[in-house]
């Protein structure tokens, strides 16, 4: 009664428990990798901030050539006279009070520069600065493209492991049911009978957490994506369909396209740049200004009647730096300082990229030689798996050997699957190193 009892709640178990992760395939969105690319670089927000940086040193440069253009300002002052000057007149000791109660004055301002080598040079930084944040925005699509490509890899890699713990379930599932036709008739012990439910119970968790792999892989590729969490999407094909892209042999280590050298250089020629700019500053400048005020006074707020009188100047200045304490000189070593600390910085880092960059082509050799191994090693499994199964059905075998070849038929199936994975991978860290984009 007790055993009856048993195989009824296994039973109810196992039922419940294929509800649970028959997930329906319909309102689900198929997304190939190319289609999640192409949303993530147009939602995530990453990108954008991007794509402002670009349009905010874009303004920045524009202003910055507005220094070339006249300056003009518009200016205007009232005074109100609390007490007004006197005048003496000989050795009287009489004065006579002088001026307006009321001054108004206002007019216009224009200053421009006509030589300033400083200001000129100064103009090709701001250029390098968009420059600088055109190759940033493209770091980080190539950034994105990694990220949101790993994350794909990942949900087929859920997709595919979850398959091969389904698989395990649903065979121990089966072997309990011929074990348990078995019993009835007496051809197997009850400890068959126990050891065939304990494999099917302990082959839950596993789906489970299969399962929840795969909803949090999910999460993680529509999070990059920039898409709703709750979008119910599904990862067209499966990693066995990449397994004939994958190559030992491997060509290309330049970093001639890398985003972080790419940088550097526009960095080394920016302060260059600015080295000429504080040379600059022991030049002369010249520049022209010019004014035009109109003046009124009177003791009443009749303007109709005040007389305006107009005043006008225009001029050149000419400034010739001499002596400023040794500022310029210090100011120059100081920019040239900055040039060889950026070049060490550059020299460091290609030696740490170029290290990463054998360090992945090294990974996708090695990948390469595990799924060969894992091959032979699934097809071996799976012959011993079926050998096992036909063994004990005849009664030449023992539920151990089922139990073991299946532990080994799945453990070569997720090494199967797990070689492909770091390999993907592995070639995406790659195409980020050397500055590959999609269409690459």
């Amino acid at each position: 009664m007790n055993l009856t009892r048993r195989l009824l709640t296994l039973t109810l178990t196992a039922s419940l428990a294929l509800c649970c992760l028959c997930v329906s395939a319909q309102d689900k969105t198929l997304l190939t990798l190319e289609e999640a690319l192409e949303i993530a670089l147009s939602e995530n927000p990453t990108i954008k901030i991007a794509d402002k940086e670009i349009e905010k040193t874009g303004y920045a440069k524009k202003g910055t050539y507005a220094a070339l253009y006249p300056q003009i300002d518009a200016s205007a002052a009232y005074q109100r006279t609390i007490k007004k000057q006197v005048m003496y007149f000989g050795d009287s000791g009489q004065g006579m009070e002088v001026g307006m109660n009321n001054s108004w004055n206002g007019g216009f301002n224009l200053s421009m520069p006509v030589v300033n080598v400083g200001l000129w040079k100064s103009l090709k930084i701001s250029a390098m600065d968009v420059e600088l944040a055109v190759e940033k925005a493209r770091s980080s699509r190539i950034d994105m493209i990694e990220q949101v490509s790993n994350a794909f890899y990942a949900v087929l890699l859920a997709t595919d492991n979850h398959k091969v713990y389904k698989d395990i379930y649903d065979n121990a599932t089966v072997n309990l049911a011929n074990v348990k036709q078995k019993f009835d008739v007496g051809k197997v012990s009850e400890y068959d009978l126990i050891s065939a439910e304990v494999t099917v119970k302990n082959a839950e968790p596993n789906v489970y957490e299969a399962e929840n792999n795969l909803r949090i892989a999910h999460w993680q590729l529509k999070a990059l994506m920039g898409v709703a969490l709750d979008m119910e999407i599904e990862c067209a094909g499966n990693l066995k369909e990449y397994e004939s892209a994958m190559d030992a042999s491997i060509d290309n280590l330049s970093l001639k396209d890398n985003s972080t050298m790419a940088q550097f250089e526009i960095q080394r020629r920016q302060l260059e740049k600015m080295v000429e700019v504080t040379k600059a500053s022991n030049y002369p400048t010249l520049n022209l200004s010019g004014n035009l005020q109109w003046s009124a006074m009177d003791n009443t707020y009749k303007f109709s009647k005040y007389r305006w009188t107009p005043y006008s100047v225009a001029g050149l200045s000419l400034n010739i730096p001499i002596f400023a304490g040794g500022k310029r000189r210090f100011d120059l070593k100081q920019a040239k300082a900055n040039v060889e600390t950026l070049e060490l910085q550059r020299i460091d880092t290609e030696r740490s990229l170029n290290v990463e960059v054998l360090r992945q082509a090294s990974l996708m050799q090695t990948s390469v030689r595990q799924l060969e191994a894992a091959r032979s090693n699934v097809d071996q499994a799976q012959r011993g798996y079926d050998i096992a199964v036909k063994r004990y059905e005849v009664g030449g075998g023992t539920l151990l050997e089922i139990n073991d070849s299946q532990l080994a038929l799945s453990r070569a199936m997720l090494t199967f699957n797990q070689s492909i994975y770091n390999y993907m991978v592995a070639r995406n860290a790659l195409d980020r190193l050397q500055g590959k984009n999609i269409t690459e």
